[in-house]
């Protein structure tokens, strides 16, 4: 299925480019763009260097294509497809009608506004190997005992968003969005959201119970001089995930961007509240209260320094982290409290314009044993991103 649906976004890209080509009346302007990433990931601390057991090592690969379509002066059209540790995902394929700058329609399969690191999610658009663990996709360690990050990055729903921005004079920029999407999904009986199942193709992308999960981000971006600028949004997500619409989860997010000629120094901040079902309280690890025992928390923080040392050498510092309040099922690695942090140093050098060489090393710290007894890890990333 996830294949024929790759096709199929394929064919439909393929489709609106021909038709662009009928005419300049039909399409303005057509661009197509793409990017792909080979990463190798190495766990030395495992025994063996074998980290499989505790997240992917070894070669992956995240894959782009994306045509975009502007048909007329207010109407543009995007498709995208990717390929990583998801499979073959139709990450965009939705039409944009702009009224104004102030107003745009966003109808579709999106990814909705929420955070900064959304915005440049693409292995093409940030100079490390993987993601904050915050917006973790699967490269993290334990990923399986943390059901990955707070937000998996990217997020692609189908519905409907509203956005647009304002210029207050040359000084400042005001960027709002408000959404309805089908929102993530799990079992009724689940204690943590399904992501697999929240962007699987099998079931035809469509909602497993009827109810959008509503959202918004609103950022502020003031030119502070001719070589600096700040940028400081907020985001939020709230709906329900189960069959009967009976659990909720909401989502809070908070980030704040600087540039100072080029340095840029990122801050970001997400919650995660989630209730679950506690009609058997045998299920879990430690004693349900009566009261407020029914939900967890997950918080996920980042800070990164991005500092160019040449035309072609970037130095990227990164400190992360994840903690996790609430209860788990019996059997889980997690205790009622546990956390993660990661420290990393990377590199990003430019070979050719449009090939770069990715390194990093990350340092690793977990508050919970693992079955040697550990709780430090390390990893390295060498990897190589193209784009055309």
């Amino acid at each position: 299925m996830k294949h024929a649906l790759f096709v199929l976004a394929l064919a439909l890209a393929v489709f609106v480019a021909l038709a662009a080509r009928g005419g300049d009346a039909l399409a303005v302007d057509r661009t197509f763009a793409g990017s792909a990433q080979l990463d190798y990931h190495l766990v030395p601390s495992q025994r063996g260097a074998n980290g499989s057991a505790i997240g992917f090592d070894g070669f992956t690969t995240e894959a782009s294509l994306k045509l975009a379509v502007d048909v007329s002066d207010h109407l543009s059209a995007n498709v995208k497809v990717c390929f990583g540790c998801h499979g073959f995902e139709t990450d965009m394929a939705y039409a944009d009608l702009r009224v104004v700058d102030e107003l745009n329609f966003r109808i579709g399969r999106m990814s909705p506004s929420f955070g900064a690191y959304n915005l440049r999610h693409d292995p093409a658009n940030h100079r490390l190997s993987d993601k904050p663990l915050p917006y973790d996709m699967g490269r993290m360690l334990r990923m399986r005992d943390w059901n990955l990050g707070v937000l998996p990055s990217p997020f692609p729903d189908n519905g409907i968003e509203v956005d647009g921005t304002h210029w207050f004079g040359q000084g400042a920029q005001l960027d709002y969005a408000a959404y309805l999407v089908s929102g993530f999904k799990a079992q009724r009986d689940a204690v943590d959201l399904d992501f697999a199942q929240s962007r699987s193709g099998s079931a035809y992308y469509v909602d497993n119970n009827g109810r959008p999960t509503t959202g918004g981000r609103v950022a502020l971006t003031a030119k502070l001089s001719s070589v600096t600028d700040l940028t400081a949004g907020g985001s939020a997500m709230y709906g329900s995930f189960d069959p009967n619409n009976d659990l909720h989860y909401a989502i809070l997010g908070g980030d704040v961007s600087l540039r100072v000629v080029r340095t840029s120094f990122r801050v970001e901040y997400l919650l995660r509240r989630e209730e679950f079902d506690v009609s058997d309280p045998t299920r879990f690890k430690f004693a349900v209260p009566k009261a407020h025992g029914d939900f967890f928390a997950k918080h996920g923080a980042y800070v990164e320094v991005e500092q160019p040392l040449s035309d072609r050498l970037d130095i990227i510092a990164r400190a992360d982290g994840m903690t996790r309040v609430g209860n788990v099922l019996v059997g889980s690695a997690l205790d009622r409290v546990s956390s993660v942090g990661r420290f990393t140093l990377g590199s990003s050098f430019a070979v050719d314009p449009n090939l770069r060489i990715k390194g990093s090393t990350e340092l690793w710290g977990f508050t919970d044993r693992d079955d040697r007894g550990h709780v430090r890890e390390v990893s390295f990333h060498l990897g190589a991103v193209a784009t055309f």
